[in-house]
């Protein structure tokens, strides 16, 4: 689950993690109040979404007077911000934080992951704040630096120290530093964190070290135990194809493709991504309909599919081991019952009452191909996009 950065920069209060003071704005006429609040001479305006690169996609505006705070206001808010992590409509912003300013010396970037090899969070840390991760391990790989957090939440101090060293930091700096990383580890540990990000953490000219921003998401396995954290759940920000397959207790993920993909396992499902993408088409989505679903589970995920305007093709891909080829079959049956299915559908079923499921499919007089594996599902299913459009 994500959260706002306005509602990670409030947890990070709670450990006393330094943050610049915000306010967050929902209609552009507070942006006057809102700096009266903060006072000061120099603001920052940042749109509210769950979507990373902001920057690039203008999302944040540095403003120099009340004026062009309230005209950053009014562009970002209800405005759509297109970034290199949202689709080509973008996403709305419904929200702005309106931070005050500071005097930036320095900047770093502090992100802390789940490492699964070492099955523990691991800090990732680089003296080329401001700038993706992925491009500095693509280019510098050298200038991360790693500290790996213990089972309990603790961290290393003497590794701690190093690193902070190693960042060029100063003899007064380097304790800040240290006792960031302990707050942020320990958050990271109560909450179940799956990702704290903070780029850039900026190092002030007045030795200050203060997160200047905050990405947080945190495990949805764990989200029974942090109660206080699922209610800062903004559904709005969530695809509403995915909230509205997730209710029906199925794995979905929108992706950007053509072919649409119901596969049962989610290994099956990743290996069916791969196999279209190698054969040159692009995956429209995930969704794993899992070993148990029933046929009502799975004709709801057969209507999400179809509901993504994007899919011009349909792969049914299902081994039945738990999973009964024919509850498919009768899920797909009353799912094109229910909406004019228009566009190319190629069925594999193997397995469990897989003859049966077939048969059910044919009798039904639904207008679709039947394939025996799943490289021939994946190459009939990118050939057939050619008479789709």
């Amino acid at each position: 689950m994500n959260i706002h950065e306005y509602q990670a920069k409030e947890l990070f209060r709670k450990y006393e993690i330094p943050t610049l003071r915000g306010i967050l704005i929902e209609e552009s006429s507070d942006s006057l109040s809102a700096c009266n609040s903060l006072g000061g001479d120099l603001w920052v305006v940042k749109a509210q979404v769950h979507a990373g690169g902001r920057g690039k996609g203008g999302g944040i505006v540095l403003c120099k007077s009340q004026d062009e705070v309230s005209s950053a206001c009014n562009n970002l808010l209800g405005s759509r911000l297109i970034t290199p992590q949202t689709d080509k409509e973008g996403v709305l912003v419904r929200k702005v934080y309106l931070e005050e300013g500071c005097q930036i010396s320095n900047e770093l970037y502090l992100g802390l992951v789940l490492d699964r090899e070492s099955e523990k969070l691991v800090f990732m840390i680089s003296t080329e704040g401001g700038v993706e991760i992925e491009e500095v391990a693509k280019e510098t790989p050298e200038k991360i630096l790693k500290l790996y957090i213990e089972s309990n939440g603790s961290i290393d101090l003497q590794e701690a120290e190093n690193i902070s060293i190693n960042l060029g930091l100063t003899k007064n700096q380097i304790p800040i530093m240290i006792d960031l990383m302990q707050k942020l580890s320990k958050m990271a540990y109560d909450f179940d964190c799956s990702l704290v990000e903070i780029n850039p953490l900026v190092v002030t000219t007045s030795d200050e070290i203060i997160a200047l921003d905050a990405k947080v998401n945190f495990d949805d396995s764990a989200l029974f135990r942090h109660p206080s954290i699922s209610e800062l759940r903004d559904s709005s920000e969530d695809n509403p194809l995915e909230t509205r397959a997730n209710s029906a207790g199925l794995n979905y993920i929108k992706l950007d493709g053509e072919i649409g993909c119901m596969v049962n396992g989610a290994g099956l499902a990743m290996a069916t991504m791969d196999i279209i993408k190698l054969h040159g088409g692009e995956p429209a989505n995930f969704l794993d309909v899992g070993g148990g679903a029933t046929p009502d589970q799975i004709s709801e995920g057969f209507r999400v599919i179809l509901s993504d305007p994007e899919v011009k093709a349909i792969f049914v891909n299902i081994f039945g081991g738990i999973m009964r080829c024919d509850f498919v079959a009768e899920g797909i049956i009353s799912a094109a019952q229910d909406v004019d299915l228009n566009i190319p559908l190629i069925v594999r079923l193997s397995g469990t009452n897989s003859e049966l499921g077939r048969d059910l499919l044919n009798q039904s007089e639904l207008q679709l191909t039947a394939v025996s594996d799943m490289d021939e599902g994946a190459r009939v299913s990118i050939s057939s996009l050619e008479g789709s459009e």
